[in-house]
């Protein structure tokens, strides 16, 4: 990879070439951070102020805080040049979440309750490899501090964790060493296609500890081409759960296209965005949107990954439009364009169903305004 295309780069505004004026997509995505982040806005707000100096994502559905959804929080602020949320979210995760001790010691307990004790002990490497990001970024727009704020060193130590744990005869890794694919948690060997960034991996290649960056770099390219395994030929849905050869895990029922599954199509869109790398699988999103594009949001469900659908309704259909839309970042034709104006006519979600919809729906509209941008450092 050419480290040079990631300097001083023009992200696409898809919002833009459709129409739509600067001044709108401005007011829209600052009008949405408001709607999330603030308590102004409490039929929509999912991040909550701690203290002085802490916060939270709430799982508004489940009433708990989330690896996932902290590190998403943390991605967005970043983006968003938002040091003090940003601050706020890494302290209240790194005080109630990070696990010092036991099998998965140097990992984040995948879920809490609002008070910060743990529901769990284990980890979702979803959450491990956005934090990481997150700092990364963090540490190359703000610059490093002291303790838990220097940013860069968390990044790599988190990541080297990762990677290693279990070396000394206790815990697992999160990526399989061998076919360097990740887990769905540490301690089995299948995966969740929803979880491969090969965008991600691709600068944790220039980031990282020195002796781990051929892993990310050889790691970008295993998930691109386990995407294109997992993801059905015909219709490109992908299952929640895979195997490493591709096929659908359903042993307990996630072997469907549901609600992890909406996240493969922003993560190659985003990775074509970003890296335009020849194996991106942009002819799945090509699928997912032909898919879809009969489909009306209030009769999503879920489905085979062959299309057969469920009687069971969609939990988060916003979700799923917002990252139908997302896609268009790799997709060109009529319903590339049909799929972000759905998304643009769709307002951001209320009731308890709305955390996993209104994260969806942020990073989404960050990446069509060309606002989900690569955080170099100064050099």
């Amino acid at each position: 990879m050419n480290t040079a295309i990631l300097y001083n780069r023009t992200y696409r505004n898809v919002f833009r070439e459709y129409g739509y004026s600067d001044e709108l997509i401005n007011e829209r995505v600052q009008d949405t951070w408001n709607k999330l982040f603030s308590e102004q806005h409490s039929e929509t707000q999912i991040y909550y102020q701690v203290g002085n100096d802490e916060g939270y994502m709430l799982d508004t559905g489940n009433l708990d805080v989330r690896t996932e959804g902290m590190s998403y929080g943390m991605m967005m602020a970043v983006q968003m040049d938002q040091k003090d949320t940003f601050d706020r979210l890494w302290k209240w995760t790194y005080r109630n979440m990070y696990m010092s001790e036991g099998e998965n010691a140097g990992y984040f307990a995948w879920s809490c309750h609002t008070d910060g004790s743990k529901r769990s002990h284990g980890p979702a490497p979803d959450g491990e490899e956005y934090f990481a990001l997150a700092l990364f970024f963090a540490s190359h727009r703000w610059g490093d501090s002291d303790g838990i704020f220097n940013y860069g060193q968390q990044a790599r130590d988190l990541l080297r964790t990762c990677l290693h744990k279990g070396e000394d005869g206790e815990g697992f890794p999160m990526w399989n060493p061998e076919n360097k694919l990740i887990k769905f948690v540490p301690n089995v060997e299948f995966s969740d296609p929803s979880y491969h960034l090969p965008h991600f991996y691709e600068l944790f290649s220039l980031w990282a500890y020195p002796e781990d960056r051929q892993f990310w770099k050889d790691a970008a390219i295993a998930s691109r081409q386990y995407l294109k395994i997992a993801c059905h030929p015909v219709t490109g849905l992908a299952p929640e759960y895979a195997y490493y050869d591709g096929t659908p895990n359903n042993e307990n029922g996630y072997g469907h296209f549901f609600s992890d599954s909406y996240r493969v199509a922003c993560n190659i869109g985003l990775d074509y965005e970003w890296f335009k790398d020849e194996q991106t699988p942009i002819e799945i999103n090509e699928r997912i949107q032909q898919f879809f594009a009969d489909k009306e949001p209030a009769d999503y469900r879920r489905y085979k990954i062959s299309g057969e659908s469920f009687e069971e309704k969609s939990l988060h259909p916003v979700g799923l439009l917002a990252s139908n839309a997302m896609a268009s970042l790799s997709t060109t034709g009529p319903n590339a364009r049909k799929c972000v104006e759905l998304f643009w006519n769709t307002p951001v979600r209320t009731g308890n169903r709305r955390y996993y919809d209104n994260c969806l729906y942020f990073f989404s509209l960050l990446a069509l305004s060309g606002n989900f941008k690569i955080w170099m450092p100064e050099e």
